[in-house]
């Protein structure tokens, strides 16, 4: 583990010399992760990609891409898009990235079960922000809203999230 690494702790995500509070999933920590559970997945994963509300923040980096008002997730595992941004109109079950709360205003994507999904076991492990400190996720983990920004312009595409088993 090096200090570019992101390194989650029993006190929340190691990241260049701070320790940042977070939410994880409502299922706790698995290696086992399984679409619908809850759960955050243990293990090694690498931020690919960064997306971002243009309408409510400038991108924080220059290889953020802005969310647009179709822009979904599909969640669907017997789609052959599972686990893959797609974009309206889409008629399996998806999750909407341009959301009315704030959440989902910066998101940094994971390569948790990406880029060729196996059916059912997760999707979208993503860094975004919290709804309240200690409220869990679906699986993802979750910052302070001003934490997440920080770590977004510190961060480069590969970094490491580094998920311990418990």
């Amino acid at each position: 583990m090096t200090p570019d690494d992101l390194v989650l702790t029993p006190r929340g995500v190691r990241f260049a010399g701070r320790v940042f509070p977070c939410s994880i999933g409502k299922g706790g920590l698995t290696d086992s992760k399984r679409e619908g559970d809850g759960a955050t997945p243990t293990g090694v994963h690498h931020v690919v990609g960064m997306l971002y509300r243009p309408d409510r923040l400038a991108a924080p980096t220059s290889w953020a891409i802005p969310i647009g008002p179709g822009d979904f997730w599909s969640d669907d595992s017997g789609d052959c898009q599972y686990n893959q941004m797609v974009s309206a109109p889409y008629a399996h079950s998806h999750e909407k990235l341009r959301r009315s709360d704030p959440l989902y205003d910066l998101v940094l994507i994971t390569d948790w079960n990406w880029p060729n999904a196996v059916p059912g076991h997760g999707s979208a492990i993503f860094l975004h922000q919290w709804r309240r400190p200690g409220h869990p996720t679906e699986g993802c983990v979750a910052f302070r809203r001003d934490h997440l920004h920080w770590i977004a312009r510190r961060i480069a595409p590969g970094t490491r999230l580094i998920i311990p088993r418990a």
